[in-house]
């Protein structure tokens, strides 16, 4: 067997348990599924980007060229790129975040108002 085995060095685990955010385990693994395509996803569009700017510049290239690709502009570029790719994946978290926030901020609210109403039932 090769010393480096990509399929079982992606099955390894980490010891422990596997922290749970979400209330549900199969949305979890779902969610964790569609966060890896995303990534591979980032990593081909940034070697598509990397491939078309070599082009540009020389008209032909080798993987070397590929491998060995730095340019600051493109960083920038591309930093801003996946500030805004990451956020159109976790908008609906996001989104469900701040009605969380929301109805927290309503309900204190609500609370406050009954507070200096002078309610009876929120003084007991």
């Amino acid at each position: 067997m090769n010393a480096f085995d990509p399929i079982t060095l992606a099955n390894r685990r980490a010891k422990g348990k596997r922290p749970q955010f979400l209330d549900d385990p199969a949305v979890e693994r779902v969610l964790s599924i569609a966060v890896a395509v995303a990534t591979e996803l980032a990593v081909l569009r940034e070697r598509v980007d990397t491939i078309e700017r070599l082009l540009e510049k020389n008209g032909s290239l080798v993987r070397a060229d590929i491998e060995n690709f730095r340019d600051p502009q493109a960083h920038v570029e591309r930093s801003q790129w996946q500030k805004e790719y990451v956020a159109r994946i976790f908008r609906m978290l996001q989104q469900d975040r701040e009605a969380l926030e929301d109805a927290d901020e309503s309900s204190m609210e609500a609370i406050a108002a009954e507070l200096a109403a002078g309610d009876g039932a929120a003084q007991a």
